[in-house]
């Protein structure tokens, strides 16, 4: 391993995980929460009620920033309509360097698909600064 590899990953001078941990119970100011929601925003399960109960996510709001949560939603179809989303968050988290953004593993729950068939959607987002994936993901 080269020195480079054992440096932490630091952003906005707050040292923060190589991927999303498996449990997010707390954010800094920073941080947002990014889970997978229906087009309805009915966040009843999964990582989507975490959303609603802890980080701010909206009932009825089923799409982008709500509190310190971004919502994608996942349960509209295949893969594919997923994908619109997908561009739109990382085009987000472009754009707002000043937020570092946990993916959690989206689509993977109650939506049914596997980390196979939605980790191809995030490849666009490995090594931007602010956004961390879950380890499955890359």
């Amino acid at each position: 391993m080269t020195m480079e590899q054992n440096k932490p990953r630091v952003y906005n001078g707050v040292v923060r995980p190589d991927y999303t941990p498996e449990a997010i119970s707390s954010l800094k100011a920073d941080e947002v929460f990014v889970f997978g929601s229906n087009l309805q925003g009915y966040h009843g399960g999964g990582a989507a009620r975490a959303a609603i109960n802890k980080f701010g996510a909206i009932w009825g709001q089923g799409v982008g920033l709500q509190g310190q949560s971004y919502a994608i939603p996942t349960m509209q179809g295949g893969v594919e309509t997923i994908k619109p989303y997908v561009d739109q968050f990382i085009a987000f988290a472009k754009e707002h360097t000043e937020l570092f953004f946990y993916v959690t593993r989206i689509g993977c729950g109650i939506a049914g698909f596997t980390d196979d068939e939605i980790s191809p959607l995030f490849r666009e987002a490995v090594g931007i600064s602010n956004i961390c994936l879950p380890e499955t993901f890359e």
